[in-house]
């Protein structure tokens, strides 16, 4: 939503961001791993492949530019077992196919010369990859979308949106209302619910937000690797594995785990915490006391349990008799990394003559 807000600011003269939260990343956004992805995992040609690829070098030339914490550490997905180094291989020939730079597998004597803590076949090499600070990247959007004379309106909750001849009627939670030629639905978690409110029914477009969960455990026993560290990934898709992550400040934590829940809740449950350590221990030597809770953050999934890929939902919804009213749903992982060129891409869905 901030990308847009910024991308959009400077072509608009009124752009309204309304956020029913009192300040931004309340929710996705700031509770993840931080990572810019690369592009490796995606479907060819799918929007999470192209968006992420794009994204990745927009974004680096973003935190260039405004100076914000970054590190471009790159990522090691390895293979803990023979078998897996096939995997790899696949991961490689994909990635290459969406365009993804430098990927190379690396034999075990290599990754040991890397990393030598951890136990593997083998890696695969991804050194677009990196970390960054994710809030000051939201802080600095939020900042020059205000500054090109956006207004960015906090603690304002949309409860209703109404067709009209020539645009959108969008009601606040007090009462209050404007009216727009153009919507665009960016609401997460919530996405699904306000893209009812002007009368698109999620369970009938496959629309439905499926709340997906994910928990972090961290650790003060190692603080000298280097690199972002990943298993090979969940042969359900659900996920990329639990993997390490590392901030701008050398901290060290693993994660995140994947289970779909009912209910908004960041609370931590203990019971996977047998599940992190028996994951951690396969390719790191770590005691089960030596990793604890540390946060967690919940995935806005179209895919429900036991089904397959599914990509963003980026839509003119035009098609359905909704002209501008543009949809995003589904904006989990690699949606931070694709933000810009997500916004660039909602830009030019904007049909500019209605």
């Amino acid at each position: 939503g901030l990308a847009i807000a910024e991308r959009f600011s400077k072509k608009y003269d009124c752009v309204i961001v309304a956020e029913k939260e009192p300040s931004f990343g309340r929710h996705t956004s700031s509770r993840n791993s931080e990572v810019m992805h690369s592009g490796i995992y995606y479907p060819q040609d799918s929007l999470k492949a192209k968006l992420c690829v794009k994204g990745n070098e927009m974004l680096y030339s973003f935190l260039k530019e405004h100076e914000i914490g970054h590190r471009n550490c790159g990522k090691l997905i390895i293979a803990t077992k023979d078998e897996e180094i096939s995997i790899l291989e696949e991961l490689l020939l994909n990635g290459t196919k969406n365009g993804v730079k430098g990927l190379e597998i690396l034999s075990e004597k290599k990754v040991k010369e890397l990393e030598p803590l951890f136990k593997t076949k083998g890696a695969l090499r991804v050194p677009s990859t990196g970390i960054m600070d994710t809030h000051c990247v939201m802080k600095k959007l939020d900042f020059i979308a205000e500054e090109n004379g956006a207004m960015i309106s906090y603690n304002t909750e949309v409860v209703g949106i109404e067709k009209t001849d020539d645009g959108y009627i969008i009601t606040f939670s007090d009462g209050f209302k404007v009216k727009s030629p153009i919507v665009i639905n960016a609401a997460g978690l919530w996405a699904d619910k306000v893209s009812e409110m002007v009368g698109i029914p999620a369970e009938e477009h496959n629309y439905t937000i499926h709340l997906c969960k994910g928990e972090y455990y961290k650790t003060t026993k190692y603080k000298d690797i280097e690199h972002l560290v990943y298993p090979v990934p969940d042969p359900t898709g659900i996920s990329l594995g639990i993997h390490i992550r590392i901030n701008l400040n050398g901290e060290l934590s693993f994660g995140p785990n994947a289970y779909y829940v009912n209910e908004l809740d960041y609370g931590m449950d203990e019971t996977y915490h047998k599940e992190f350590h028996e994951s951690v221990s396969e390719y790191l030597d770590i005691d089960f006391e030596e990793i604890w809770q540390d946060d967690s953050g919940i995935r806005p999934k179209l895919q429900n349990k036991g089904e397959g890929f599914r990509d963003f939902i980026i839509e003119n919804e035009k098609d359905k008799g909704f002209p501008n009213f543009i949809n995003l749903i589904g904006i989990e992982s690699p949606g931070l990394t694709c933000c810009l060129a997500i916004a660039e891409y909602v830009e030019n869905l904007i049909d500019r003559e209605k």
